[in-house]
């Protein structure tokens, strides 16, 4: 058993109550890690240790300084991306071949966003008086609580805290309870690096409360929330009664639309990329195929094909192509959505259950025929590897039954027409659309949805934009004696 500590104001502290909990590593069901408890107390000190960084070197630092650090920190880890990947695949139970893509990405939003960092100018005004002389500056908005899920955790977190650096916030974060250690292991790097004490805080836990208790701190300016559309509301409206800022990157049930002129072998792995890939525990699971009724058949019996050479293993085994469910909740919710769907009329052409052979968390690759729009399984999100299957017969049917869901994060395109690509995209209710591709990121690309899939922007230059306040700064020129009675 590993133990670990919160990080706070740069030390390494038990949680006040001085309660306890263990992590389990999905693929074996065993305990590996023990992390403090912390309360309501723990969040008090964290955020005044973010406050207190705010209000002294870290809030003097100029965008030169804050890329300098975050540029040793990719370096660090850079060093360590093979590490995180061993303690992320081990919390969470993603395949090592995933998490060692993610950590290794990690160096590349910590430079791309130094890049960003020292070109934070405001501008000059033209003024409409000739007497004053206005420009504009760009502001950190404070102090930024995150809550961040298990499912990518070390990754999505980066998504918030190097465009905040940047900016020059101060964090405090409340990772998932099933996935509380790699947050850790990058608080440890972030002092390797030099960053002054309270820019990264990390505050562990099991109980909700803790994270409402981070999300009503009055010293939280904004809060940055990655999660379902039922937390994310709450999380809204506990920020909104201390009219906090939130980000909120929420769910999705993506579709990926599929005409007679694709290339169906570039299709089908795509749509396996969309929904077998992390076991389709990820926001832009393309968990909808929606697929013309010309080539339904031959796509499907393309999908089942591959879908049963999948190899679900060890997570930690190169060779795996899909590990378990991160947590016993998450398999019984998947398990969940395939019996409603069977009783309400849908087949299953592949899987549908757990896995006989290896048992535990494993949840077949699972193909789920005679779908129509308005079935649960096509409206609600499942996150796991379900894929529901529904046929069009013409581009506006494709495009209502892409559209039908009060979801709006991600999408794909699959034809070689580069017209209708590119119409059928522009028609997609979607803040990430894929032409003959899928789940693609980049640093410098924004990401983020409309509807309940939440609002706000990670990744791009849009993401720092997120973490500034704009001021607007007047200054005198003639020093004439004015009206005080009269505005402007």
């Amino acid at each position: 058993m590993k133990r670990y500590q919160l990080h706070i104001g740069g030390q390494w502290c038990e949680a006040a109550g001085g309660a306890r909990f263990d992590t389990a590593n999905p693929f074996t069901g065993q305990a590996w890690a023990s992390v403090p408890d912390a309360g309501a107390e723990d969040v008090d000190r964290a955020v005044a240790a973010a406050t207190s960084a705010m209000d002294g070197e870290w809030g003097r630092a100029t965008g030169f300084e804050r890329a300098r650090l975050m540029r040793r920190l990719a370096g660090i880890l850079e060093r360590d991306a093979a590490d995180l990947a061993v303690l992320e695949s081990t919390d969470n139970g993603k395949l090592i071949r995933e998490t060692s893509g993610q950590t290794a990405a990690l160096p590349e939003w910590l430079r791309y966003f130094a890049g960003v960092a020292d070109k934070l100018q405001g501008e000059v005004i033209p003024a409409q008086n000739p007497d004053f002389f206005i420009y504009t500056r760009h502001e950190p908005v404070g102090v930024v609580g995150a809550i961040v899920p298990w499912n990518s955790p070390l990754s999505l977190l980066m998504w918030k805290f190097a465009p905040l650096l940047a900016a020059g916030c101060a964090l405090v974060v409340k990772p998932s309870e099933y996935t509380p250690v790699t947050a850790l292991a990058l608080a440890e790097r972030v002092a390797e690096a030099g960053f002054p004490p309270g820019v990264l805080n990390v505050v562990t836990g099991r109980s909700a409360g803790l994270g409402r208790a981070l999300v009503a701190h009055p010293g939280v300016a904004q809060v940055a929330f990655t999660g379902s559309p039922e937390v994310g509301v709450k999380v809204a409206q506990g920020a909104a009664a201390h009219l906090a800022r939130t980000t909120l990157e929420l769910g999705g049930k993506s579709a990926q639309v599929v005409f007679p002129d694709a290339d169906l072998d570039a299709a089908v792995n795509g749509v396996i990329a969309g929904i077998f890939a992390a076991s389709g525990q990820t926001c832009v699971a393309g968990s909808r195929l929606v697929v013309h009724e010309d080539v339904h058949e031959e796509l499907t019996d393309r999908l089942v094909a591959r879908a049963r050479e999948i190899k679900l293993g060890d997570p930690l085994d190169a060779a795996s192509e899909m590990g378990p469910m991160a947590n016993e909740n998450q398999w019984k919710t998947v398990a969940g959505f395939v019996e409603r769907a069977l009783a309400d009329g849908a087949r299953i052409a592949y899987g549908g259950a757990g896995d006989p052979v290896l048992g535990g968390l494993f949840y077949q690759p699972t193909i789920v025929t005679g779908v129509r729009a308005d079935m649960e399984i096509a409206q609600e999100e499942i996150f796991g590897p379900v894929l529901s299957v529904l046929r069009f017969t013409g581009e506006d049917e494709a495009v209502t039954i892409a559209n039908s869901t009060r979801f709006g994060l991600g999408a794909g395109v699959w034809t070689t027409d580069v017209r209708r690509a590119h119409r059928v995209a522009h028609r997609l209710r979607a803040g990430n659309v894929w032409i003959n591709a899928y789940r693609m990121v980049a640093p410098n690309v924004p990401f983020g949805g409309s509807g309940h899939s939440g609002w706000g922007r990670e990744s791009g230059v849009d993401a720092v934009r997120e973490y500034t306040s704009t001021k607007a700064v007047w200054v005198d020129l003639a020093g004439n004696t004015r009206d005080p009675f009269r505005l402007g």
